[in-house]
C-alpha cells in the first residue's frame, strides 16, 4: 500500500489494510472525554488556557462536523497559537466523504451539535485519586460495548478517534501498570516526560493486584475504558481502526486483556510524527506487544503554513483521530499522502475565514 507503513504485527496490519478500499463504508467516531490529570500545570497543551482545555473535546467535535466551532470563538489552539489536529481530521474526512459522529464518554463540555450521550462521568486526577469509581468503569465498558455494536451495524470499518486533554499521561499509567516499558508522546514539542513519570509513579503505588481492570480504574481515564470495549465489540463483525498514537496503543492492549477482541480485524493507525518521536517508543511497543499498526506521512513539513508545518516539527503530532482519518482516506483511494498537504492548507484557509 503506497504511502502507508506497517509496524508491529505488520503482516496483520497489511492484511487488514488490503481488505479496505474505495467501496468500503467507513464511519469516523470521535470519543470526547476528560481527565482531571490535565489540570496538573505543565502536563498538557490541549488548549490555550485551563478553561479552554475543558472546552477542547467539544470544540474538536464541532470543528470536525462544521469546519468551525460553536462553543468557542475560534479554532482550538495551543498556548502558542497552533491549531488542533482536528483540522487535519476534518480535511481527510471531507476529502474521502467519510461520515462522522461524536460520542460523549466523560467530557466536561458538551458540543453544540447532535452527539451520543453515555452518562459516563469524567476521569479524576490520577496523581491524587483513582481515575474512576468501579461503577463509572462498569458504565464505560457497557456503553462502549453498545456503541461498538451500533457502529458495526451502520458501517464496514469503524474509525475511533479521541479528544482527551491529558490523555497521554493516563495512557502511560495504564501501560506501565500492565508491565510495559512505555514512553508516550505529548501535544507539546517539548514533552514533559519527567512530570508524567512523577504523576504515574505516584498513582502506581495504589495498584495492588495488577489486574488490567484495577490498572484501568486507578491509572486510566473513561475514554480508554469506553474505547477498548467499543473496539472489541465492533471487531466481532467489522474492521476497526484505532485512530491515534500511544493512547490507542493503550486502548488496544486493554481490549486484548479485558474484552473479546478479534485482533485480525483491528489496527492502530497514526502519523509518522508519532512513530519518529524520540521522546516516545510507539514502534517498540507495537513490535514487542505484536500490535497491528500503520502510520502515514501527511507531508506537512513541506507546507508554507506555519501552523501546519508545526505538526512535522513536534507540535501535537497526532490527536482527534487525525492519523487514522488520513490513513482511511488513503486506503479509500481518495488521495495519496503527498496530496494531503494541499488539502490541509485549503482547510486551514477555510478555518481562518471563519475566525474573522
Amino acid at each position: 500500500m503506497d504511502g502507508v507503513e506497517f509496524l508491529g504485527n505488520a503482516q496483520g496490519a497489511r492484511a487488514m489494510a488490503d481488505s479496505l478500499g474505495a467501496d468500503t463504508k467507513f464511519l469516523f467516531t470521535l470519543v470526547m472525554s476528560y481527565t482531571g490529570t490535565c489540570e496538573i500545570p505543565g502536563i498538557s497543551a490541549a488548549g490555550a488556557t485551563p478553561e479552554a482545555m475543558r472546552m477542547t473535546p467539544a470544540a474538536d467535535a464541532e470543528y470536525i462536523r462544521f469546519g468551525h466551532c460553536k462553543s468557542i470563538d475560534t479554532v482550538p489552539m495551543t498556548p502558542d497559537g497552533l491549531p488542533t489536529p482536528a483540522l487535519l481530521t476534518r480535511a481527510a474526512l471531507e476529502a474521502a466523504s467519510i461520515s462522522s459522529m461524536a460520542i460523549n464518554a466523560g467530557s466536561v463540555s458538551r458540543p453544540q451539535m447532535s452527539y451520543v450521550e453515555t452518562g459516563i462521568v469524567h476521569g479524576e486526577d490520577i496523581a491524587r485519586r483513582p481515575a474512576m469509581t468501579p461503577e463509572n468503569l462498569d458504565l464505560a465498558l457497557r456503553r462502549g460495548h453498545d456503541a461498538g455494536r451500533h457502529a458495526a451495524d451502520v458501517s464496514e470499518c469503524v474509525i475511533i478517534g479521541e479528544s482527551v486533554p491529558g490523555g497521554t499521561t493516563t495512557a502511560l499509567g495504564v501501560m506501565r501498570g500492565l508491565g510495559i516499558e512505555a514512553r508516550v508522546s505529548s501535544s507539546m514539542k517539548d514533552n514533559p516526560a519527567v512530570l508524567k513519570e512523577r504523576v504515574v509513579s505516584a498513582a502506581l503505588g495504589r495498584v495492588h493486584n495488577g489486574s488490567a481492570r484495577d490498572v484501568l480504574r486507578e491509572l486510566g481515564d473513561p475514554m480508554l475504558g469506553f474505547v477498548c470495549a467499543m473496539a472489541a465489540s465492533a471487531s466481532q463483525d467489522r474492521r476497526v481502526i484505532l485512530a491515534g498514537g500511544t493512547q490507542m496503543l493503550a486502548a488496544f492492549l486493554l481490549a486484548r486483556r479485558l474484552c473479546k477482541l478479534d485482533e485480525a480485524n483491528v489496527a492502530v493507525a497514526t502519523t509518522e510524527y508519532i512513530v519518529r518521536d524520540d521522546s516516545a517508543n510507539f514502534a517498540d511497543i507495537a513490535r514487542t506487544e505484536s500490535v497491528p499498526a500503520m502510520c502515514v506521512d501527511p507531508h506537512l513539513g513541506s507546507s508554507g503554513v506555519k501552523g501546519l508545518c508545526a505538526f512535522s516539527q513536534g507540535h501535537a503530532k497526532e490527536g482527534a483521530g487525525a492519523g487514522g482519518a488520513i490513513t482511511a482516506a488513503v486506503l479509500k483511494r481518495s488521495m495519496t499522502p503527498a496530496e494531503f498537504c494541499a488539502i490541509a492548507e485549503s482547510e486551514h484557509a477555510c478555518a481562518l475565514s471563519h475566525s474573522h
